[in-house]
């Protein structure tokens, strides 16, 4: 089956493309390459070089690849920047995202996978979060993903357009073989940025805030390995294609790891001390973010086969080392 990959040459749709492949689907990429990487892209998989915003580009791609589904991954997630832009985070998200969905529409393409995020939730009520936990996001990468979820529940009911989101709490690691991972420009996720202070390329790791009420004052995350992530799409686009109706899923390890546990897990598998200080609490930064997953689990089959925060350090490390200035190195 012919799959659309919107945003496949970014950090979690390039993973998926490997297991798309794996699993005998026929993936093409769309992707505008602002965030992207074109070696990302595994070799043999089409790559059209098109942006969202371009309906009529967009129209000659369905017209030529002729998709059965399509994994939406394409969209601006940096929450710092969405606060500051709060426009181009809502054309890009919301406005770009319908018009790949009225191209769906116009090809009778009825099966989506969408990349949603627990930011969905804002501050949370209860620990882990479940997905019927109450939507009130902080931030407006958050809202722009939540209200896209509310757009695909009303295409469904218009159009028969069926669809699963799945809310990531962390994306974290790279893929085992080290061929693939996360190069962002610039980066803010913690693990990576840890492991650029080991390798040399930052000079000090910063704790932002270490008196919230966690075991070590340092905030809680769940990190969840981008290849269980990856696996997870399979999973939600085989169950669209057993009639599986539009619903959401949370996906996530369902623990919690301090930034201070974290930076003890990466200097174990370095080898040696990172350097770090600590610093001000960053505004909107929620004390635990811990995932229920069971839906996912139970519904979908979903088992993380990474859950262990050393061996997500461990492929993030094994990446990191070889391609240090990402794929602008290789």
């Amino acid at each position: 089956m012919r799959v659309l990959v919107s945003g496949g040459a970014g950090y979690v749709g390039s993973h998926v493309l490997l297991d798309l492949i794996a699993a005998g689907y026929d993936p093409i990429v769309v992707d505008d390459l602002s965030k992207g990487h074109a070696a990302a892209v595994p070799q043999g998989v089409p790559l059209a070089q098109v942006s969202l915003a371009d309906a009529a580009a967009l129209d000659r791609v369905f017209a030529q690849y002729k998709p059965q589904a399509v994994l939406h991954f394409a969209g601006f997630t940096e929450v710092g920047e969405s606060v500051k832009f709060p426009d181009r985070f809502f054309r890009n998200n919301i406005s770009n995202g319908m018009t790949l969905l009225d191209a769906m529409v116009a090809h009778e393409v009825k099966m989506l996978v969408f990349s949603s995020t627990a930011a969905v939730y804002g501050e949370p009520q209860t620990v882990p979060i479940p997905e019927d936990h109450p939507k009130s996001p902080t931030n407006p990468y958050g809202e722009s993903k939540l209200f896209f979820e509310k757009i695909l529940a009303r295409y469904d009911a218009a159009y028969g357009l069926r669809s699963i989101s799945l809310r990531y709490f962390n994306a974290a690691g790279a893929h085992p073989s080290g061929t693939i991972g996360e190069d962002h420009n610039p980066e803010t996720h913690l693990i990576p940025i840890i492991l650029q202070v080991a390798l040399g390329m930052r000079e000090q790791l910063a704790i932002f805030g270490t008196d919230y009420p966690t075991m070590d004052g340092t905030c809680v995350r769940d990190y969840v390995h981008v290849c269980d992530l990856a696996a997870a799409h399979i999973l939600a686009l085989r169950a669209l294609e057993k009639g599986a109706p539009t619903d959401a899923f949370n996906l996530g390890n369902g623990q919690g790891f301090s930034v201070k546990e974290v930076l003890a897990a990466a200097e174990k598998v370095v080898g040696k001390s990172i350097p770090a200080q600590t610093a001000p609490r960053r505004a909107g930064d929620p004390a635990v973010l811990v995932a229920g997953s069971t839906r996912a689990r139970e519904l979908l089959g979903w088992q993380p086969r990474y859950a262990d925060l050393h061996t997500i350090v461990e492929t993030a490390w094994r990446w990191l080392q070889t391609h240090p200035a990402g794929y602008g190195e290789e």
